[in-house]
């Protein structure tokens, strides 16, 4: 507050504090927020975890732990995840996912140049995912509680497909005329990346370490295999347990 009150603009503060821009732009539209106790609430409710949908949790965690975060509103919570605006088929599953999660509630938009904001608020987010926390998920611990890994292992295909959704692609390359496929998953906290080669060990299919932040999937099994449930991001199919060959 103190840098925004100095003239700083957002980027500068965002920049200079290590936070995301859109942190600061709301600290500054609305103060009373950053003045707020920013830790866990304790939302008064002991959750059974083991009552959430596997393959709905599974997928926004690994979207949550791609491109979203938490953030403290007046009296609740906030998940909000960025998905590119190209891929509407990824942001309608992430909303039909985030539903299944907190029924009766529906998820709602912002559109931003070039992506858009999956949002939906709750004081239970803190609880669901409970690797919020301050700072960038790559300069702290990211470490799954025992009843996550629980649901992860019963959908992990849908953790998969989270992760790739948010920090992965799929890219159709031509090596001397021979089309392939490749799988490339980025990703700057080490244990992301390997929350996913562990997902991928899980499922019998190799990866390679392509470079610092990038795990890659090369054999043509092996794509083939992320094919019957990944395929094309735009063509992502629905969150129903159905899918589909590329």
């Amino acid at each position: 507050m103190r840098l925004i009150a100095s003239g700083a603009n957002a980027s500068a503060v965002a920049r200079q504090l290590g936070i995301p821009r859109s942190t600061v732009r709301d600290w500054r539209n609305k103060p009373q927020i950053a003045s707020r106790h920013t830790r866990e609430s304790e939302c008064g409710v002991v959750h059974d975890f083991s009552v959430l949908p596997p393959a709905a949790y599974s997928y926004v965690l690994g979207l949550y732990l791609g491109d979203g975060n938490i953030s403290r509103t007046r009296r609740v919570w906030r998940l909000r995840i960025t998905l590119d605006k190209k891929y509407p088929a990824i942001i309608n599953r992430c909303c039909y996912a985030i539903g299944l999660l907190m029924p009766g509630q529906r998820a709602g938009l912002v559109q931003r140049v070039g992506c858009v904001d999956v949002y939906l608020f709750s004081r239970h987010w803190p609880c669901l995912f409970p690797q919020h926390g301050p700072g960038k998920k790559h300069e702290r611990p990211i470490k799954l509680a025992p009843w996550q890994q629980a649901l992860v292992d019963q959908a992990t295909e849908e953790f998969v497909l989270g992760l790739i959704h948010s920090d992965g692609c799929r890219v159709v390359a031509n090596d001397r005329g021979v089309r392939s496929i490749r799988y490339h998953f980025t990703n700057r906290s080490e244990d992301i990346l390997g929350l996913f080669t562990a997902a991928l060990d899980r499922l019998d299919i190799p990866w390679t370490r392509s470079s610092r932040y990038i795990i890659s999937v090369y054999r043509k099994a092996a794509t083939a295999r992320l094919d019957e449930f990944v395929g094309p991001k735009a063509i992502a199919v629905p969150l129903n347990g159905v899918h589909y060959t590329a």
